[in-house]
């Protein structure tokens, strides 16, 4: 995972966040870097929107992350949501980005385990 986090740490890009519900709905949306945390797992911090909702009945999650600049670069890590918390301080000292709505609308930090990692293009199934 170390090699992970300096890779996210290090690359600009987009990331794209899909999860699909119990029934097997599919929802995707843009999300930032996961922070990489101690333990070994990784984090989003989530608003209680479609994605949070999803990962209530379904644990499993693929964050699609393409780099900046020419090409099809990127990585794509397979999760599964291990536990989340209601944690507002934990939430101000892990974000990246100071926002002016920040008690506006509960968030979450949202733990995961990495099952697979594979290249943006290609790789195995």
């Amino acid at each position: 995972m170390k090699n992970l986090k300096e890779y996210f740490e290090n690359t600009k890009g987009s990331g794209v966040l899909a999860t699909a519900d119990s029934s097997g709905k599919v929802d995707a949306a843009i999300y930032s870097r996961p922070h990489f945390l101690e333990e070994g797992t990784l984090a989003f911090i989530m608003r209680d929107r479609l994605t949070h909702h999803n990962l209530q009945s379904n644990p499993h999650a693929t964050f699609l992350f393409m780099e900046g600049g020419p090409g099809y670069n990127g990585k794509r890590l397979f999760l599964k949501k291990v536990r989340e918390e209601s944690n507002p301080e934990l939430i101000r000292k892990i974000k990246r980005r100071k926002y002016t709505d920040d008690n506006e609308e509960p968030k979450f930090p949202v733990y995961f385990t990495l099952d697979k990692e594979l290249p943006l293009i290609g790789g195995q199934a």
